[in-house]
């Protein structure tokens, strides 16, 4: 067992370094994606912040309604956003935010460029966008024109980010625009290397100082006067409100769901409700539905490439990003990574715990069984961690479960076919093939220490064999033991007995070792009763082809032995010591006294099952032991002596009672039909001829 855990433990540690190995060669990448995109499908939803956000959509419903009803080719005059700046201010918003830009003159003139500068003054805040661009690329080359964000903790955050190159210049909006806006904000945004978005930073960085994202400069824009900003390590204060980052300046997307989950309205239906409503009509969309909302204006048509993908979501509009962002900063659940030890942690507890585990498996099924509930233990805690705002690699964990699962069934293999090809070596002489196959499908079931078990022990011998040794010759003799030894070995192994050796003529075996079973007193005596019967069968051919009249002698005991490998280091055998295999062998002498061929020890005679026929036949005492032993004679089904069974228990009564006369008479009537019957009359007789000095019932044995 302790070694057993130590191996475990040896090689969930490897599985987890190799895992660790894997995960800093961004092997697991792809897995990981995976994970994550299940997590966020399982537990996206929108947030009460979601309804207090409108996405203001220029569709394709809206590109195909400007070109049929007003001749308006790509890009549209900028004063049908002046007519949605003016729905918004007449249903009370809270801030319009374009995810646009505006950095060239319009194309239908300066007064375009005029319309939408005095609608964003009269109807603000309005938020405008631009991008950051690489050095000499883009119109500002520092800060001077931006919405410079003053967060406190900044220039110390700066000094110990790991942010990538910062940039030098933005491509602004136009200077009239840009001047009429309330905040201008940065639209960049970089995916992960798969190109899926899965995180954003609330604020970037241009020429060294802070601009704010499109989602924080709306949130900043919407409030009626500043509020404090307090950048530590991973966290960004925003007024109340707290935002988790990461190394980098970036926060984990709560994302509510695929594309629409934000309510979003095509710009058409607005521009026209606006319209309606300036004409004394009834609008298409009723303002109400605005009233306190954060509105995000940007493109979704496919023509205008603004489309993205986010974890569930392949098309996903570059808006409800920002939406996204807003969403979560408001309903303060951007997820947060988690500490890094946590995930070391459940890395090495559940690769060592997958390594012990399989290594304590001893079979297929099993083995199968582990595979199934190990493996999904990093995604069960991966998904706990998501549902209380954590997010927690899981493909690291997963790696090191599976790599020590396989690991752990390598070695298996390994080392139990090294166990299974011992227990086949060590048994084969021993074990009936079937009996050998449970204990290669089951090696735990086996115990090769020495150990103590009761067993039914089982010694037979042949009578008269010194004899038949002296008068056959060597190489006839040799086949007559084998044929014999064959036939009765066969028996006791399809019992499921263990054949401890052979001793010449004679056979000891015993049952309930290596395998335990139940039943072991019953086995014996049932493959007893088959021995004497198959000799009996054999015994014609036997005589026609040796000249020998084969009969067996059988004593069986039960009780408990050491049993379990006996010998050197170069040379065991699996074996049993103990009086109780003595006695078995004792039994086997009596019955060349009392003429009987199979004699069992009271304590064998008491596990036998109702099936099995008995009688009691003596008190013996044997060499070597003090007290007496009851022994009893198993009844074949068709044994004639069953009829005299009760007359024999009777005579043997007054026998222990000391009434040998009348004993003598009862066994007397029986002898023509009972051979053990007749054994009694004699000693009967002999003992009224020399009566003993003291009387207890017991027959003395006075050799082995």
């Amino acid at each position: 067992m302790i070694k057993k855990g130590c191996t475990g433990l040896i090689l969930g540690l490897i599985a987890c370094a190799l895992a660790f190995f894997l995960w800093q060669q961004d092997a697991l990448s792809g897995f990981e994606h995976a994970a994550w995109r299940w997590r966020v499908a399982h537990f996206s939803q929108p947030a009460a912040a979601t309804s207090r956000l409108r996405i203001i959509a220029l569709d394709q419903k809206s590109l195909d309604w400007g070109r049929k009803e007003n001749n308006l080719s790509w890009p549209w005059p900028r004063e049908a956003y002046a007519t949605l700046l003016a729905f918004c201010k007449r249903a009370g918003v809270r801030v319009v935010a374009f995810d646009m830009l505006f950095s060239e003159s319009s194309l239908h003139g300066v007064g375009d460029d005029q319309a939408l500068a005095l609608a964003m003054r009269e109807n603000g805040p309005v938020v405008l966008s631009y991008t950051l661009a690489p050095p000499g690329q883009g119109q500002a080359e520092n800060g001077s024109d931006l919405s410079v964000l003053t967060i406190s903790g900044f220039s110390q955050w700066l000094a110990g980010s790991r942010a990538p190159v910062l940039p030098q210049a933005a491509t602004m909006p136009v200077a009239e625009l840009a001047e009429s806006a309330a905040m201008l904000a940065n639209i960049s945004n970089r995916p992960d290397p798969d190109g899926v978005f899965r995180r954003a930073p609330l604020f970037g960085t241009l020429a060294g100082q802070p601009v704010p994202s499109l989602a924080l400069a709306a949130y900043l824009a919407s409030l009626p006067g500043p509020v404090p900003l307090v950048l530590g390590k991973k966290h960004l204060q925003v007024g109340e409100l707290g935002v988790p980052l990461d190394e980098i300046g970036q926060s984990i997307l709560n994302f509510r769901g695929s594309s629409g989950t934000v309510t979003t309205i095509s710009l058409a239906a607005v521009v026209q409700s606006e319209l309606q409503l300036a004409a004394g009509e009834i609008p298409v969309i009723d303002p109400a539905e605005f009233k306190d909302t954060y509105v995000f204006l940007g493109m979704t048509a496919p023509g205008l490439y603004d489309l993205r993908a986010i974890p569930i979501d392949g098309v996903y509009p570059g808006v409800e990003i920002h939406a996204t962002m807003l969403d979560n900063l408001l309903s303060q659940d951007f997820l947060r990574d988690s500490p890094v030890w946590l995930a070391v942690f459940l890395t090495l507890l559940f690769g060592v715990l997958a390594a012990m585990i399989i290594l304590f498996c001893g079979n297929a099924w099993q083995s199968s069984l582990a595979f199934v509930l190990l493996l999904p233990l990093p995604f069960v805690a991966g998904f706990i961690a998501y549902g209380k705002g954590l997010w927690l690699p899981v493909a690291v964990q997963a790696a090191a479960v599976l790599l020590a699962l396989i690991s752990g069934v390598v070695f298996n293999f390994a080392t139990e076919g090294r166990k299974k090809r011992y227990i086949k070596r060590a048994f084969s002489r021993y074990l009936h093939p079937t009996v050998i196959d449970q204990l290669v499908a089951n090696p735990e079931r086996l115990r090769l220490g020495g150990e103590k078990r009761e067993l039914s022990i089982f010694f037979s011998d042949l009578a008269g064999f010194t004899g038949m040794s002296e008068r056959l010759e060597p190489e006839r003799l040799t086949l007559l033991l084998n044929e014999y030894l064959s036939a009765m070995t066969d028996i006791i192994l399809a019992s499921g007995g263990t054949i401890d050796k052979y001793e010449g003529d004679a056979i000891i075996a015993f049952w309930n070792a290596p395998l335990s079973q139940a039943d072991h007193a019953g086995r014996a005596v049932q493959a007893a009763l088959r021995c004497q019967e198959r000799l009996a069968e054999l015994r014609p051919d036997f005589k026609a082809r040796f000249g020998c009249d084969l009969f067996m002698r059988i004593g069986i005991n039960t009780g408990p032995v050491v049993v379990g490998n006996l010998g050197s280091s170069q040379r065991f055998d699996y074996s049993i010591l103990g009086d109780n295999a003595n006695v078995a062998a004792r039994l086997e002498g009596v019955n060349k006294v009392l003429d009987t061929r199979i004699l069992i020890s009271e304590s064998c005679c008491r596990q036998l099952p109702a099936g099995i026929t008995v009688r009691e036949i003596a008190r013996v005492g044997v060499v070597g032991r003090k007290e007496p032993i009851t022994v009893f004679e198993p009844l074949a089904p068709g044994d004639t002596r069953r009829a005299l069974r009760d007359r024999f228990a009777a005579a043997l009564a007054l026998y222990y009672q000391g009434e040998v006369a009348k004993a003598r008479e009862a066994f007397q009537d029986m002898g023509a039909e009972d051979v053990v019957a007749g054994r009694y009359a004699a000693r009967c007789r002999e003992m009224l001829a020399n009566p003993p000095l003291a009387w207890d019932g017991v027959w003395r044995m006075n050799s082995k």
